[in-house]
């Protein structure tokens, strides 16, 4: 049957490419909105909430087996008022009852299953279920038919499992500032647990699957530069070479995998998200001013490239994902036989290409072939020169199937891609780079704020939604920062400083210190939490400490001081538990607890300026803050920096004031100075 001649439900008139996957399924679906609790009230149903994304496998899996099955739709439609969500839209919503389905079962995922209260409170969480039950996995119909005759039974017995599931949501969010200062040690706590873990033959950590997480490299970057320890440098490399070579790493079109199902890199879940790709890249940009390794570059070349040609919108925001499926099959897409890169390529390039890539008869992935270069030795240059039969094989998988893509733009998720640009740009020197960045700002900044300059967290098809929570406002604070650091353009440190501020009012625990996830002006759900564990992304309260410590830095601002002393103490009291899970918030804390400098550039022309930005292309100084003042910027750095008012121009020559450690040195003329004073922090 056609969609044309089915009946949609409540869903069809979302923007979510997700919501609108399921429109059409028998299954009555509703937004999570007011109505559906009103319903569920009024009828005295429980409520099936499902969160999924729109690239989601296992998604698609359940889809398939149970929403659009007609058994299931009666029954659900019977019984319980169904309520979907799209986790990317609502972060609030799935943060919340992730954390209930982690602490019922040790796990999560996604879709993930919740049975509820009229009243939001959670008494079963889950994820994936089969229609029926398969050995020790429990089937959605025997769960549904289970729930609803206790529903009718023993309804107190649910509702009183609601009851204690809240409180005891509620005791663990009321996480407070620690009596104990943030310290050093926890660097190196951090450091010696990833050091442990560490994969010395493949790189990553842990065991299979494998995911990326950036954020740790970054840390262990700083960690490096700081104690000039050569073990965090390699564990860096090994794992950024590892996944290049690996089949995580998209040989043929650029960029990356979700992650990766085994431990040599090699089988990825095929998916592509926006986030994973703007992390790498400035985990290889920063890589990259540490040792100038030509294949960093290259990577960041290639995954930008992947990202304007296939995520990128004409008005110049970022998509959020690929799907890992294609013609109901996972990573058919991605995948080739010997024969195919032949008939593609012809006999001398075809042959090529599988011995380099590894395409043979028998097959890596289900007979077929993921291109790799595990544990084989290859030429740079020689990948390089032949880019002409990468891009025949990139067209020719662009006709033979289709990939779903998710058109959604994401405040937050753009704003780490706008920080990629711009570090891109910063590190290698394409003005493309930074005109991206810029493209992206300006229609995150002009597009997504209401009358009020509200954030909003999604734009799609002419429509916004959803009132910004904590990441959307730290993210883009943060990826201001990054603007104003690969530009020096005042208008980006003066946008990073007013979205701090508003993001300190909306957010801001007065009384114990954190930043909750939703605003004090969004709709308020059963609690407010307050997300402090980097997991895929880094979370809101580590961006958050990040964007207010450096602010401090930039401004001399007593309150983003203030804020940042009280933030890093509140974060103490959860690093202290496991700190290699707070790799983000760690980076944050050393702006704060490392010796860094300060280097004020009282320019005299724009031919200075462009040798400084030359010169700190060349230094990976994450600790050191640089604020150059010229003619026309002066007025506008005012309005954020007073301080720079004290600094005296020279009609000669520009001079250069370098504080660190507390104390100023005595001003010099003359960039060479300046360059011997990086030189010392090199590592």
């Amino acid at each position: 049957m056609t969609k044309e001649n089915k009946q949609p439900n409540h869903l069809i008139n979302e923007k979510s490419p997700y919501l609108l996957q399921h429109a059409y399924n028998p299954v009555d679906w509703y937004p999570w909105c007011e109505e559906a609790f009103v319903k569920a009230k009024s009828e005295d149903k429980p409520i099936f909430l499902s969160i999924g994304y729109s690239t989601c496998h296992w998604c698609h899996v359940m889809e398939r087996e149970s929403f659009e099955d007609t058994e299931v739709a009666d029954y659900l439609n019977a019984h319980f008022i169904s309520i979907k969500v799209d986790k990317e839209e609502r972060p609030d919503v799935d943060t919340i009852y992730m954390n209930v389905c982690q602490a019922m079962n040790g796990h999560g995922g996604w879709p993930l299953t919740i049975l509820m209260t009229p009243e939001q409170k959670p008494f079963y969480a889950g994820t994936y279920l089969p229609k029926h039950s398969r050995g020790q996995m429990l089937g959605l119909m025997e769960l549904l038919q289970a729930i609803n005759k206790m529903w009718q039974e023993d309804k107190e017995r649910i509702q009183g499992t609601g009851d204690s599931i809240v409180e005891q949501l509620r005791r663990a969010s009321q996480n407070t500032e620690s009596d104990e200062e943030p310290s050093k040690q926890l660097f190196g706590t951090a450091y010696l647990a990833m050091k442990q873990s560490y994969d010395s033959k493949y790189g990553g950590f842990g065991r299979a699957p494998k995911f990326p997480t950036p954020h740790n490299l970054m840390f262990l970057l700083r960690y490096a530069a700081t104690y000039q320890d050569k073990k965090a440098l390699a564990m860096v490399e090994g794992t950024l070479n590892g996944m290049f070579q690996g089949g995580i790493y998209d040989h043929i079109g650029g960029g990356f995998s979700r992650y990766s199902t085994d431990d040599q890199w090699l089988v990825p879940h095929f998916e592509k998200m926006l986030y994973d790709n703007a992390l790498l890249v400035l985990a290889y940009a920063e890589a990259y001013q540490v040792t100038k390794n030509e294949l960093y570059a290259y990577v960041i070349q290639e995954t930008l490239q992947y990202v304007m040609a296939e995520m990128t919108d004409e008005c110049g925001g970022f998509y959020c994902a690929q799907d890992a499926d294609s013609e109901g099959e996972e990573g058919k897409y991605y995948v080739f036989t010997p024969e195919e890169i032949k008939k593609v390529l012809g006999e001398e390039d075809g042959t090529w290409f599988n011995e380099t890539y590894q395409i043979t008869k028998q097959g890596n992935f289900e007979g077929a072939n993921i291109p790799n270069l595990i544990g084989r030795a290859f030429d740079l240059n020689e990948i390089k020169k032949k880019k002409e039969s990468r891009e025949k094989l990139y067209q020719y998988r662009l006709g033979r199937m289709k990939l779903h893509k998710d058109d959604k733009i994401l405040t937050s998720w753009n704003s780490l891609m706008i920080m990629a640009f711009a570090k891109a740009y910063q590190v290698l020197g394409n003005e493309f780079y930074l005109a991206a960045a810029k493209k992206a700002y300006a229609f995150i900044n002009q597009t997504m704020r209401d009358e009020n300059n509200r954030l909003y967290i999604r734009y799609r098809e002419g429509h916004r939604y959803g009132l910004g929570n904590l990441e959307d406002y730290a993210f883009f604070s943060l990826a201001q920062i990054y603007l104003y650091e690969a530009s020096f353009d005042p208008a980006y440190l003066l946008g990073a400083v007013k979205d701090a501020k508003e993001m300190i009012r909306l957010f801001w625990d007065k009384e114990a210190g954190g930043f909750y996830f939703y605003g004090n002006d969004a709709e308020h759900l059963i609690i407010c939490p307050k997300e402090v564990y980097d997991g895929a992304i880094p979370s809101g309260n580590s961006a958050a400490a990040y964007v207010v410590a450096k602010l401090e830095k930039f401004t001399r601002d007593d309150e983003f001081s203030d804020i940042a002393r009280r933030q890093f103490k509140f974060l103490a009291a959860e690093i202290g538990k496991y700190p290699s899970a707070y790799t983000f918030a760690l980076s944050a804390m050393m702006i704060d607890l490392l010796e860094g400098k300060e280097v004020v550039c009282v320019l005299r022309d724009e031919l200075d300026l462009d040798e400084l930005q030359q010169l700190l292309m060349k230094y990976f100084i994450p600790n050191t803050v640089v604020i150059p003042i010229e003619s026309h910027t002066e007025d506008g750095l005012k309005l954020v920096a007073p301080y720079i008012g004290d600094y005296k121009r020279s009609a000669e020559e520009s001079q250069f004031y370098v504080c660190e450690n507390g104390s100023c040195q005595a001003p010099f003329s003359g960039i060479e100075r300046l360059k011997e004073y990086f030189e010392k922090d090199k590592f």
